[in-house]
């Protein structure tokens, strides 16, 4: 029996093989209650009128309706879960599109059983998860940007932030969570969570990972 503190996780892939692995890996964590699955985006939408994970684990490809068509449907459901995208394709224009629909997190199917644990807590928590191979094909992507792209995109320079966000963007950079933040500079969660809005508005990007390729070239990781 699940305790009620537990983090509840749908998991939907048109293919029970891979559904039972993940399934399998999940249940090895106490504190995870995998409940149910969807083969398709209907019966994704179906499971969730009727209840309510709180993470929903989705792959891309799948009949009828795929991942991408739920993401899009998603934004009219009074409860949306945290979805962290399974794919076999680590394109960064379909990345880019799936935290464009609201997803929080990104994980190549070949690396499932090694992250997928730690990705849920961190969805969960309210962060954002991508695996390294995955962070490195952002960074790269946002390099090979023009000069004009890239100060247009970022709209500022490093120097002009304050200490205190140059502090805050280091932590953000080594994916800290907003409470290791709040402890190890000894300030609120709340005060965390307001710098971290006013970086991403300064610096013109729209998730943590903007946040911490801003720091990577700017030399504050």
């Amino acid at each position: 029996m699940a305790l009620k503190s537990s983090i509840k996780v749908h998991l939907a892939d048109d293919h029970e093989i891979v559904i039972d692995a993940i399934k399998a890996v999940l249940s090895s964590d106490s504190t995870i209650n995998v409940v149910g699955f969807s083969l398709n985006g209907d019966e994704i939408i179906e499971w969730y009128q009727k209840n309510f994970a709180d993470v929903l684990v989705l792959d891309i490809n799948m009949p009828i309706k795929d991942g991408l068509q739920f993401l899009r449907e998603m934004g009219s459901m009074q409860q949306k879960p945290k979805v962290i995208v399974l794919s076999s394709y680590d394109d960064v224009k379909l990345i880019k599109e799936v935290l464009k629909l609201g997803a929080r997190g990104f994980i190549p199917k070949k690396m499932a059983g090694q992250t997928i644990i730690e990705a849920v807590h961190k969805v969960y928590e309210g962060e954002q998860y991508f695996t390294p191979d995955i962070k490195e094909k952002m960074m790269q992507s946002l390099l090979g940007q023009t000069v004009d792209e890239k100060v247009g995109q970022e709209g500022i320079l490093a120097s002009s932030l304050t200490p205190r966000e140059c502090e805050i963007l280091k932590l953000i950079a080594q994916e800290k969570s907003t409470k290791e933040i709040a402890d190890i500079l000894f300030l609120s969660e709340n005060t965390v969570d307001t710098h971290r809005r006013n970086l991403m508005t300064k610096i013109k990007v729209k998730n943590a990972v903007g946040l911490a390729m801003f720091a990577h070239k700017n030399g504050l990781s």
